[in-house]
């Protein structure tokens, strides 16, 4: 048992999956919930826009 067996705990750090032997962290995975403010939906910005590129005549 070891870093190559996928049925292990330290085999599945190895690989980055997860299982019964390793349980995802609840408290880690999920995002802090939205708070609900009146302005919020409002405060979007807009991403700046690029000038055009002016070609030169020749």
């Amino acid at each position: 048992m070891g870093k190559g067996d996928q049925k292990s705990r330290r085999g599945k750090i190895q690989v980055g999956s997860f299982g019964n032997l390793r349980p995802r962290n609840k408290a880690k995975s999920t995002t802090a919930p939205a708070k609900a403010t009146e302005g919020a939906a409002t405060e979007k910005k807009a991403a700046p826009k690029k000038a055009a590129a002016k070609k030169a005549a020749k």
